[in-house]
């Protein structure tokens, strides 16, 4: 990722930053429990300072109702402050490691460091949530961090600078905000963390920049995450929560169901109750749907534009709408849309959608299913509807994914306990809980040496050395 020019003032900002926060980052490592649970208050204080700028950010980027921000962004955030500050004392103590029989009469412990600086590169579709989330674990495993906003949804961005400087010291946390350029130029300096949310495209370009620094990385990532609905699913509770998936956000959520794969039986009855739901919910006509204060809109004209490029391609090669497919671009709206008969080489089943568009694809036997899949690469995450235990664990074994959520949509991401992420094309690394905290500290390994006796197999090596040695091959080897 190369940089072009920035304005000198904004450089010399990053630099005066960057000096300050590696200053503030060793004098972190000493950090107890105690301080990072202040930190923590501190952010959690603002957070509900903010509210009501936050919805109005949401408002003016999105068209995002209330209840929306407050159970996709705001409820997450919470809920990872409020976890790690209850179990930050735990997560942070030495934890013990039992020596193996060859070290016998040593001790061990892996010790929890923070890594240092860090760069937190936020998307576009869950601002707050994106940016909270991996900043309370970058301050629970006491590091700094400069948080990158994104410049698609500049009211958040401008909230999101307001909640840190009303809780923090530049030197601390600190935000810049700006475009691709300024990410860029970021990238640039040797920070000890970076943690990217965004698509495989740049997140290549993310971690070739870090690379240049050594600088470790968690990508979390994307891809088309596909949905298994088998015969023995629970139809009217299969589509209901399918849809909330995939409408939440207007369809702009990196798990949310991208296509389904149904089994050809209950395709025609999931779509019906699909329907069904999308009218109870948003109304039963596109008029309806356009006026509710509950359903939001597409983030920006580029991507209303490249939406309705892969709605266009798919008819042009023979699907068919089965639902929807009204739009407006006065207003980005385009309305809940239902599609099948899809053909080989639609755009809209090689790109990821990030939009209400649903492919359906039907198959036979569970094995096309699963064949379909991996065909493609991994996905962020993998949704199974079904009642038939062994179709369950035939899947979760053939086939790999980031997460994978039984009978449901998007719930694993609040589950604290559970890791969340990617793999390979879909992400590296983990986060939420426990798992964040690692993902933002460095795992020392600590020996202390007590009375062990492998220094009698040092040089030089006599018959008495070699025969000691050969035993110790003999037995534990």
């Amino acid at each position: 990722m190369v940089s072009r020019s920035l304005e000198p003032e904004i450089r010399s900002r990053i630099d005066r930053v960057f000096a300050r926060q590696q200053t503030r980052a060793l004098e972190l490592r000493a950090s107890s429990a105690k301080d990072r649970i202040g930190r923590l208050r501190r952010l959690h204080a603002s957070l509900q300072r903010h509210r009501a700028d936050i919805y109005a950010a949401a408002m003016a980027d999105f068209s995002k109702p209330e209840a929306e921000v407050d159970l996709t962004e705001l409820f997450p955030v919470v809920s990872e402050i409020r976890h790690s500050i209850r179990h930050l004392r735990r997560w942070m103590r030495p934890k013990r490691v039992w020596p193996t029989l060859a070290l016998i009469g040593t001790s061990a412990e892996i010790r929890y460091e923070p890594r240092g600086v860090t760069l937190i590169i936020v998307p576009w579709n869950y601002p707050i949530n994106l940016a909270f989330g991996p900043l309370t674990c970058a301050i629970a495993a006491g590091n700094t961090a400069i948080i990158k906003p994104s410049e698609l949804t500049p009211n958040f961005s401008r909230v999101t600078r307001q909640i840190v400087e009303d809780a923090f010291d530049e030197g601390e946390v600190a935000v810049f905000e700006g475009d691709a350029t300024l990410a860029a130029t970021l990238q640039e300096y040797p920070f000890d963390h970076v943690f990217f949310t965004g698509s495989p495209a740049v997140g290549k370009l993310v971690m070739a920049a870090a690379a240049r620094n050594l600088t470790s990385v968690t990508l979390e990532l994307g891809g088309k995450s596909p949905t298994i609905v088998d015969a023995t699913a629970d139809i009217p509770k299969a589509a209901r929560n399918i849809m909330w998936g995939k409408l939440s956000n207007n369809g702009q959520t990196c798990i949310s169901p991208d296509y389904l794969l149904v089994h050809e039986g209950v395709r025609d009855r999931l779509i019906r109750e699909a329907v069904r739901w999308i009218e109870s919910t948003y109304g039963r006509t596109h008029a309806e749907q356009r006026q509710t204060p509950d359903y939001c809109r597409i983030v920006s004209e580029r991507h209303y534009g490249r939406l309705v490029g892969l709605l266009d391609d798919a008819v042009s090669r023979g699907a068919k709408v089965a639902y929807g497919g009204v739009r407006h671009p006065e207003d980005r709206f385009i309305s809940p849309t239902i599609l099948t008969d899809l053909a080989p080489g639609s755009r809209i089943m090689e790109e990821e959608i990030f939009g209400p568009l649903l492919p359906v694809l039907s198959y036979r036997d569970i094995g096309e299913a699963v064949a379909v899949i991996n065909s493609r690469p991994k996905p962020l995450a993998l949704y199974v509807y079904s009642r038939d235990r062994d179709n369950i664990e035939r899947i979760l074994t053939e086939t790999s994914a980031g997460d994978t959520c039984i009978n449901h949509s998007l719930l694993h991401f609040l589950h604290l306990d559970l890791p969340f992420g990617g793999v390979n094309n879909s992400g590296i690394g983990k986060s939420h809980g426990y798992h964040g905290f690692k993902a933002f500290s460095h795992e020392r390994s600590v020996l202390h040496e007590r009375f062990s006796i492998v220094h009698w197999m040092y040089p030089p090596y006599t018959e008495r050395v070699r025969k000691l040695i050969r035993l110790a091959l003999r037995l534990f080897a």
